[in-house]
């Protein structure tokens, strides 16, 4: 199978997908799936391949490959932050079923590749769905090509319609660190959906400091600081809770 991305830039689906966890960087609403663990690793990495990356002001979704093997070898996504209605996401598909694939660039060049535009949140946010357009739902799509663990890029008519990320409280992490290998805890799961309430459907809400929005913001902060399991995910999703708290909900 081919992919084809910015009008006539292709890649051939490879039987090698990245066997490197993603990261879920919360306060950024950003999705790495990368070998470096600090900025400057990240820029090196950026130097040392090719592909879609970021320029100046245009940050597009990213992968990256490399220059001698044309292999992918790296990708970053951004997550939408206005969530589809709810009618919109129970229309996503649930086939087909993701088949795992690497990627091999036709040609060693670059090419822009989109940021998604709509977030289809699963019940109890299981999987996170980003797509181009809604106009995707509109017809059966061909293919999902699991490029990462629980990572697959949605292919329609031999397009790249965009991606999921599949168990996204699992992969929460700050900052570049790779995410906490224990399962989430229970109580993880449900301040995490909490939080993406907030963040996306709630976000007006709170930057226009309505009282019964900005109460639920101080709340999920106190749950969050005060949860003593699962730290390393907590602290990922605080590091955007306070700072709202910090930018809205000081009393």
């Amino acid at each position: 199978m081919r992919i084809t991305m910015d009008g006539d830039w292709t890649a051939s689906v490879t039987g090698e997908p990245l066997a490197i966890a993603p990261r879920f960087r919360f306060r950024d609403f950003r999705v790495y799936i990368g070998t470096y663990t600090d900025v400057k690793e990240r820029s090196q990495f950026q130097l040392d391949t090719f592909g879609s990356t970021e320029w100046l002001w245009d940050t597009p979704d990213e992968l990256r490959f490399d220059p001698a093997s044309r292999e992918l070898v790296g990708a970053e996504f951004h997550v939408p932050g206005e969530p589809a209605d709810d009618e919109d996401s129970v229309r996503v598909p649930v086939t087909p079923a993701v088949r795992p694939g690497g990627l091999r660039a036709e040609e060693a060049r670059d090419f822009r590749m989109e940021t998604t535009t709509e977030l289809c949140r699963a019940p109890g946010d299981t999987v996170l769905t980003c797509l181009r357009d809604l106009d995707v739902l509109d017809e059966p799509l061909e293919a999902r090509i699991g490029i990462a663990p629980d990572v697959a890029l949605l292919v329609q008519h031999g397009t790249d319609v965009g991606w999921s990320l599949t168990d996204p409280v699992r992969y929460l992490t700050s900052g570049f660190a790779a995410p906490d290998p224990a399962p989430p805890a229970p109580a993880t799961r449900v301040l995490f959906t909490q939080c993406m309430d907030l963040v996306t459907t709630s976000y007006h809400e709170i930057s226009d400091r309505n009282p019964a929005a900005l109460s639920r913001l101080r709340a999920l902060d106190d749950a969050l600081r005060n949860q003593r399991e699962d730290r390393h995910r907590a602290d990922a999703l605080l590091a955007l809770i306070a700072e709202l708290v910090e930018d809205y909900g000081n009393r």
